[in-house]
């Protein structure tokens, strides 16, 4: 019995090591790889702005980051200027209806509210099917593609469900997912463009403001 318990204790304690060696070097892997990946994921991000701006000339401001209503993940505003203009936007846009899960994109617009390009920073989509996002609403046919349309006068939804876009082939629940991204970054990009204008005087300011000049 006596033997058997020592055995056990052996065992446990050999476990024990074997646990905190492995912790020790997942930690240290985690440590060395943690920075490249922040690097490459930068990197990423910042191409993806470059690949779907309006212009390439364009200097990129700030980002900003935009709130709508129903949306727990905030949607990221890139300004582009040129010449001291706002000539559009990367916008970084995602859906949680995938049928595979998230789907984050990059879309860029410009200053006639048209999709400029658009490029996919995430997905899991089923390959061959789902994962056609990617390029198949940059496509050539009319009424496939978004390049150069303005979700404010075309319907960016399926056109099974009565919208002008097409949808992938046997892949609608992923086109949907996409379709809808497109239009939350367009509401985010004009809630910006809102919240860049000039606020105007309240009436009642403007008329106490214009009542003391005239008493001066």
């Amino acid at each position: 019995m006596a033997k058997l318990e020592s055995s056990l204790k052996n065992m446990i304690l050999s476990l024990s090591i074997i646990s905190l060696i492995s912790s020790s070097l997942l930690a240290g892997i985690y440590t060395v790889t943690k920075e490249p990946i922040a690097i490459a994921q930068s990197k990423k991000q910042q191409d993806a702005i470059k690949d779907v701006l309006p212009s390439k000339n364009a200097t990129v401001g700030e980002p900003v980051e935009i709130k709508l209503e129903g949306k727990e993940i905030p949607f990221i505003i890139y300004p582009a200027e040129e010449k001291g203009e706002l000539v559009g936007a990367a916008i970084q846009t995602y859906s949680t209806d995938g049928y595979a899960g998230t789907i984050e994109i990059m879309v860029g617009v410009d200053n006639k509210g048209e999709v400029s390009n658009y490029t996919i920073l995430s997905s899991a989509e089923t390959p061959g099917l789902g994962s056609k996002i990617d390029q198949w609403f940059k496509s050539s046919k009319a009424n496939q593609t978004i390049i150069g349309k303005n979700p404010d006068k075309v319907n960016f939804t399926v056109s099974k469900d009565g919208g002008d876009i097409d949808a992938i082939t046997a892949s609608t629940i992923s086109s949907r997912a996409f379709l809808s991204s497109i239009r939350d970054a367009f509401e985010a990009y004009k809630t910006y463009q809102a919240d860049q204008q000039p606020k105007q005087e309240e009436p009642e300011l403007q008329e106490q403001s214009q009542n003391t000049n005239s008493h001066e």
